[in-house]
C-alpha cells in the first residue's frame, strides 16, 4: 500500500498542496486529475522522492520497487532494444557477473536467479512493447541517437513498462504518442499487474485503465472509485450537495447572528444569546462551491460556398521532388465534412494537411480550392513561431491588420475573450502563458476571419480535459467544414464522421469507425509479425505444410462467450448508475458498483484485444 500522509508542500508563501492524506491499496490503477497548476505533477515528485516535503510522508513497503519514465536518457548509440533490457538493472548487472564470475556454484546461482526473473524471455518482451509503441522490428536495433525526441520519450516508456515496477507513476504517457500506440497502451495498462498512478488529460485512457481518481484541487487530495466518466458523475454530485449544505448553513448562521445582535444586551436573554454565540463557534463551516472559470472557445459560423470546396485529382505530394510520401490521392471535401485523419507516425497525416491547407503543392495531379474559400490552419508546432515578447493582444492586433489594416482595440479584445482571454491576460507576454492559453490564442488567430474548412493537427496536446471538452462542444457547434489529426480517440469519436486512413503511401476512406480501425490494427500488427517471421526462414528451407488457418476453434469460442458476458454485466451496470439518486440512496453500495464497472471495462478491453489476437480478425 502506497500511504500519504499530512503531506505538505510549498513554493514560497504559495501552499500547493496542504496536509492531504490518501491510501493506494496495492494493484489499484489510480488517475491523478487537477486543473494545470493544481499540484499533480508535483505530487508524483513527491512520491518518488524528487521533491522534499514541507510536511508529512510518503510511503510504501521497501520491498517494492517505484519506477517512473526517465528523461534522462543519455545520448547514445546502443540499440533501441538494448536500452530497454538494460533498464532491468538487477537483470543487467546478473547477466554481466555470467562474464566475470569464475566460482562454478556461484554461476549455477546467478543463472538461477536469471531463470527465476524469466530473463531468458527478456529480449521478445522488450521487442513486444517497443513494436506496440511504434517501432518497426527493423528499427530495434537501430541507434538510440538516431531518434528525435518524441520517438526517444516512447523508449523511455518502454523501458518503464519493460521493469514491471510495483509502484508505477506516469505523467502524461500519451503525449508522444499516436493513435495507434495509445490503443496499444490503453490495452496494456488496462492488464498491468501492479500498482499504476497515471497523470493524464486523455479521457479514453482513463476511462478504460483506472479503476480509481485522485482529485488535486483547492490544495487538497480527494479519493473517488470508478474510472473518469464516474468522477465526474460522483463530483457534480457531491458538489451540488456541498451547495446545498452551504445555503443551509449561512442561512442558519444568519438567523443565529440576527438573535444574538438583538438580545445579547437583554438581561432576561444575555444566555440563550451568549450560548447561541459560542454553537456560531462550534460550527463546522461548510464551504461554498469554488467555480473555476471555464475555459471557452468559440469559432464563427462562415457564409456559405458552393461544394467542394477542395478536390484533389490524382495527386503525388511530397517534400523531395520524385519521392512522394503519399501517391494517386484522389479526395474531395464538401461544405459540411467532419473527417479525421487515421494512421501512423511518419505516414503522411500532417503532410496530408499541408496539401489541403496550400502550404504545399502537388508533385503530380491536380488540387482544385475554391477562390472564396477561407482556411483556418492549426498545427502544434505553431506555438514555437509566436513572438514571446509580445503580448497575446499586440500577436493578435498583428495578425488581424495583415488583413484587415483598420481593425480597432475593441474588435481585436473581443475576438480573444472568444478563447477565453480577460484583458489582463490578454495584456501578459507570450513568455509568462501556459502550454494552453498559447494554444487557445493560435485558436483565435485561425478563426477570426470565419473560415470555411479548419485544419487542426493534434490541437488537444496542451488543453487539459475541461478544456478538450469545451473544444469538441464549440466544434460541434461550428457550422463549417473540419479535418482533425487527432490522437485523442474521445474528440475523434465526438466530432468526426468519416474517416481517412493514410498508410503505405495512399489516402483512403476508412469504412468503420474507431473500435473498428483498433481491430484493423491489431490485426495489422499480427500480420506484419507473420510477414518477419517468413522473412527470418532461410529461402532454401522448405516451408511446412500449414492449415489454411491457425485460427483457434475453442479460445475464439471461450472468448466470444466471455466478452458477451462482460459486455451484458457492463450494460447492467451502466444501467444501474444512470438511476436517479443512484449516489445520494443510503442503501445502495456506490463505491462498490463504481469499482466492478471499472473491473468490467478493463476486462472487457484485454479480452477483444486477445480475440483479435486468436481470432485471425
Amino acid at each position: 500500500m502506497l500511504t500519504v500522509s499530512k503531506l505538505t508542500y510549498k513554493i514560497g508563501a504559495r501552499t500547493i498542496l496542504d496536509e492531504c492524506s490518501i491510501n493506494i491499496m496495492d494493484g489499484w490503477k489510480t488517475g491523478i486529475i487537477g486543473l494545470n497548476g493544481a499540484g499533480k505533477s508535483t505530487l508524483f515528485k513527491l512520491i518518488s522522492g524528487d521533491l522534499q516535503a514541507d510536511g508529512g510522508t510518503v510511503s510504501y513497503p521497501s520491498s517494492q520497487k517505484l519506477g517512473m519514465v526517465r528523461q534522462d536518457i543519455e545520448e547514445t548509440d546502443d540499440a533501441l532494444i538494448d536500452i530497454v533490457l538494460a533498464a532491468d538493472e538487477e537483470m543487467a548487472q546478473l547477466w554481466k557477473a555470467t562474464e566475470t564470475e569464475e566460482d562454478p556454484n556461484k554461476i549455477a546461482e546467478i543463472y538461477e536467479k536469471l531463470s527465476d526473473m524469466d530473463a531468458y524471455s527478456a529480449p521478445s518482451k522488450a521487442a513486444r512493447l517497443l513494436t506496440g509503441l511504434g517501432f518497426k522490428e527493423e528499427q530495434l536495433q537501430e541507434p538510440f541517437s538516431s531518434f528525435s525526441g518524441g520517438w526517444r520519450m516512447r523508449v523511455a516508456l518502454a523501458a518503464a513498462l519493460f521493469v514491471e515496477p510495483e509502484i508505477l507513476l506516469l505523467d502524461e504517457p500519451t503525449n508522444h504518442l499516436d493513435l495507434e500506440a495509445i490503443m496499444w497502451l490503453e490495452a496494456y495498462l488496462a492488464a498491468y499487474p501492479h500498482t499504476l498512478l497515471i497523470i493524464s488529460h486523455d479521457r479514453e485512457v482513463l476511462n478504460k485503465c483506472i479503476d480509481h481518481v485522485v482529485h488535486v484541487d483547492n490544495q487538497q487530495l480527494t479519493m473517488y472509485t470508478g474510472n473518469y466518466d464516474t468522477f465526474e458523475r460522483e463530483r457534480a454530485e457531491r458538489l451540488g450537495l456541498q451547495q446545498k449544505m452551504f445555503e443551509k448553513q449561512q442561512a442558519e448562521r444568519a438567523h443565529m447572528q440576527k438573535f444574538v445582535d438583538r438580545f445579547k444586551a437583554q438581561a432576561s436573554k444575555a444566555s440563550q444569546a451568549q450560548s447561541r454565540m459560542k454553537a456560531l463557534e462550534r460550527m463546522d463551516i461548510v464551504d461554498a462551491v469554488i467555480a473555476h472559470r471555464a475555459v471557452t472557445f468559440t469559432f464563427p459560423n462562415p457564409d456559405k460556398i458552393a461544394s467542394p470546396m477542395v478536390s484533389i485529382d490524382r495527386a503525388d505530394v511530397g517534400y523531395e521532388e520524385g519521392n512522394p510520401i503519399l501517391r494517386d490521392v484522389h479526395e474531395s471535401i464538401d461544405c459540411d465534412d467532419r473527417i479525421a485523419i487515421l494512421g501512423a507516425n511518419g505516414n503522411g497525416k500532417s503532410t496530408m494537411m499541408k496539401l489541403i491547407a496550400g502550404k504545399l503543392g502537388v508533385m503530380e495531379g491536380s488540387l482544385y480550392r475554391s477562390k472564396k474559400l477561407r482556411i483556418g490552419y492549426f498545427s502544434q508546432h505553431q506555438t514555437e513561431e509566436l513572438d514571446v515578447n509580445a503580448t497575446a493582444y499586440e500577436e493578435m492586433m498583428t495578425m488581424m491588420r495583415q488583413k484587415y489594416p483598420e481593425v480597432s482595440e475593441p474588435i481585436v479584445r473581443a475576438k480573444l475573450g472568444a478563447f477565453g482571454f480577460s484583458r489582463q491576460l490578454a495584456d501578459n507576454k507570450i513568455a509568462t502563458l501556459s502550454g494552453g492559453e498559447k494554444a487557445r490564442l493560435l485558436f483565435a488567430f485561425m478563426s477570426f476571419d470565419a473560415p470555411h474548412l479548419l485544419l487542426l493537427d493534434e490541437p488537444t496536446n496542451h488543453l487539459d480535459i475541461d478544456a478538450r471538452e469545451a473544444l469538441v462542444q464549440a466544434l460541434n457547434g461550428y457550422e463549417g467544414a473540419i479535418i482533425i489529426v487527432s490522437h485523442d480517440p474521445n474528440m475523434i469519436e465526438r466530432v468526426a464522421d468519416r474517416l481517412w486512413l493514410v498508410k503505405d503511401g495512399a489516402c483512403q476512406h476508412f469504412d468503420g469507425d474507431l473500435e473498428d480501425y483498433r481491430k484493423f490494427t491489431i490485426q495489422a500488427r499480427r500480420d506484419e509479425r507473420k510477414g518477419d517471421k517468413k522473412k527470418k526462414k532461410k529461402k532454401d528451407t522448405p516451408e511446412p505444410v500449414k492449415a489454411t488457418t491457425d485460427v483457434n476453434p475453442q479460445a475464439v469460442a471461450k472468448l466470444e462467450k466471455e466478452i458477451a458476458k462482460l459486455e451484458s454485466k457492463k450494460t447492467e451496470l451502466e444501467a444501474l448508475m444512470s438511476a436517479e439518486g443512484f449516489y445520494t440512496k443510503p442503501n445502495i453500495d456506490t463505491a462498490k458498483i463504481q469499482e466492478t464497472h471499472t473491473k468490467v471495462l478493463a476486462d472487457l478491453v484485454v479480452a477483444e484485444t486477445q480475440w483479435m489476437e486468436v481470432s485471425g480478425g
